[in-house]
């Protein structure tokens, strides 16, 4: 049958994309045609502004977050669903937390086994192990709240406790508790700073992420001051880590040299970057994923003197040798706190080489930058507002979470011409020329979380006068215990004294005797597993004579603690002499 259906298209426009009054004819099935007629005539019989919602109720309505479920009415509930699950997981995290605080006296101690089962380090298990215990899996059905608590329960116990005293391993810590803080606000905002530019009425018009956009480009222009960037356009973006951020400065400093790069890649021209044999090897990895090789072909490693900072002098001869060879010399990476020896090359000498060879110079700061903060310390990082970028990991040193990382700059839109390229759909900016807003065009990513509130919210937390006392208290202890263990006879420091960031490295020399390469690494190895029994946990890395110690001092590190490390340090080097006396017998 043949059905004339007048009008349809104006009164059912959500039914239709377009609207028509024209007559329209249909071919269709008499059942059709006869639901068709029902429906127009609820249509015609219910009031206009009802029409959405019995529309609506046909549709299931969305899920009230639990386990997915549908409810009868379309109403949400995740606000109190959220309260229950934090709730739930404080009573979790507090204890978590406590436990570290609780056992810092232990850990002043450093004498006596840590009982089975009540290590709040961290229990060691092997991989195998530790895989038969989680019993991890991911199920067809959620398993609600108890599934939730219970798997979160596992990780806490299974997961290294940072925040107790005895965590001395890594350039990071635990982070505070403004850092929890911030954390929470970002995944309860769950935006990313990306793209926030409404140049159409000239204002700055932020319709995605505008607090956080605006928090990071206040955070960046503070950080970058203090730094010593004083442009009117100084300031900086997040990028996730400091490797990121370094990589990222490789990459403005090709595109801005060499503008032609862009476009058509780095061709025949064989670009070459410098940096200190004891620079992070994140540099190296950039230069290799960047095409321009490892070291030897793309990255020159440059002497470092026995203080562990890069000879300034070298680095010239080896400027001008890579130039002899044919090759493009356009990047220097100097360290501001290298990761074993905590060295800080010297920027004003290096900036010197660069300006005369007309080479980027970047500063890779990650663990050292923060001195700054401290009028006894900042004379470390003299120079660094002289670098063309800058990278610094406030996750380090001022104990916000990870990640939170910056690359600085005295002019914001040297990153924009670098990075930027034409993307109608999400930049809507007018020209370079204005404060830059869409900060995605800056970075190499497109949304990012807003990591620098972690830093923000410490900041106004502890304000900049705070960040100065934790970091001089921070190397205040490092002396202490570089002090103390050049003064014990059963070791050998390897660190200055005072050490020149917050790493103390040395050997265990027992008696003042030394020992053969292999026996030190066996022996470093052994008394660093032994650590962890005693609620201590430290790294070692390689020398000349084999690995040594190396331990790290954070701000939150208690005097008491390092004394407590080495009396559990000469502890457990008796132990390993005694099995190895036991083994020869």
């Amino acid at each position: 049958m043949q059905l004339h259906l007048k009008g349809c298209l104006r009164d059912c426009p959500n039914i239709y994309a377009r609207e028509s009054t024209s007559e329209q004819i249909f071919s269709i099935s008499k059942a059709s045609a006869i639901r068709i007629v029902n429906m127009l005539t609820m249509l015609e019989e219910a009031p206009r502004e009802s029409m959405a919602v019995q529309m609506a109720s046909k549709i299931a309505p969305p899920t009230n977050g639990v386990n997915g479920a549908h409810h009868k009415k379309a109403q949400l509930n995740r606000a109190g669903e959220l309260e229950e699950l934090l709730d739930s997981v404080k009573q979790l995290i507090i204890p978590f937390v406590r436990k570290a605080d609780d056992a810092a006296p232990c850990r002043a101690a450093g004498q006596g086994r840590v009982p089975p089962g009540t290590n709040v380090l961290v229990e060691k298990l092997e991989p195998e192990k530790l895989v038969k215990r989680l019993d991890f899996s991911l199920p067809e059905e959620g398993r609600g709240r108890d599934g939730l608590l219970a798997t979160v329960q596992e990780l806490l116990e299974n997961s290294v406790n940072t925040w107790d005293q005895g965590f001395m391993d890594k350039l990071y810590a635990s982070t505070n508790p403004v850092g929890v803080i911030s954390e929470l606000i970002l995944a309860t905002l769950n935006t990313a700073t990306d793209y926030v530019t409404n140049t159409a009425v000239q204002l700055h018009v932020c319709h995605v992420s505008p607090a956080l956009t605006i928090v990071e480009k206040t955070t960046a222009r503070a950080l970058a001051s203090i730094m010593g960037f004083t442009g009117p356009r100084a300031g900086g973006i997040t990028c996730p880590g400091g490797s990121a951020s370094n990589m990222t400065s490789l990459v403005i400093a090709r595109n801005t040299l060499y503008p032609e790069t862009k476009r058509d890649g780095n061709g025949p021209r064989r670009l070459v970057l410098f940096t200190s044999v004891h620079s992070h090897y994140s540099i190296e990895k950039a230069a290799s994923t960047m095409g321009l090789g490892a070291a030897g072909t793309g990255v020159v490693l440059v002497p470092a003197d026995a203080e562990g900072r890069m000879v300034p002098a070298a680095l010239r001869r080896m400027v001008l040798h890579a130039m002899q060879e044919g090759k493009t010399p356009f990047y220097v990476n100097a360290t501001a706190g290298t990761t074993v020896l905590g060295a800080f090359d010297p920027i004003c000498e290096i900036s010197a080489v660069c300006k005369e060879f007309g080479l980027w110079l970047h500063v890779d700061a990650s663990w050292g930058g923060p001195v700054a903060f401290s009028s006894q310390q900042r004379h470390k990082i003299d120079g660094a507002g002289l670098a063309d970028s800058l990278t610094i990991n406030p996750h380090k040193m001022l104990g916000a979470p990870l990640p939170c990382s910056f690359l600085l700059t005295n002019d914001l839109s040297v990153f924009h011409r670098a990075n930027t390229l034409p993307a109608g759909y999400l930049f809507h900016s007018e020209s370079a020329e204005r404060d830059v807003w869409d900060l995605a065009d800056l970075t190499l990513q497109c949304g990012r979380r807003g990591d620098a509130l972690k830093l923000a919210l410490s900041w106004i937390y502890y304000g900049a006068d705070g960040f100065e006392k934790q970091i001089n208290h921070a190397f205040s202890v490092a002396g202490l215990l570089a002090t103390m263990i050049q003064d014990h006879p059963d070791f050998e420091l390897v660190s200055m004294n005072p050490p020149p960031c917050l790493q103390v490295c040395f050997y265990y020399t027992p008696g003042g005797v030394q020992t053969g390469i292999d026996e030190n690494t066996r022996r470093t190895r052994a008394m660093i597993t032994a650590l962890v029994d005693r609620g201590f946990m430290v790294d070692y890395a390689p020398g000349n004579r084999g690995s040594f110690f190396r331990v790290v001092v954070n701000c939150q590190t208690l005097a008491e603690t390092v004394k407590g490390l080495v009396n559990a340090l000469v502890e457990t080097g008796k132990g390993v002499i005694d099995e190895e006396l036991g083994t020869i017998a």
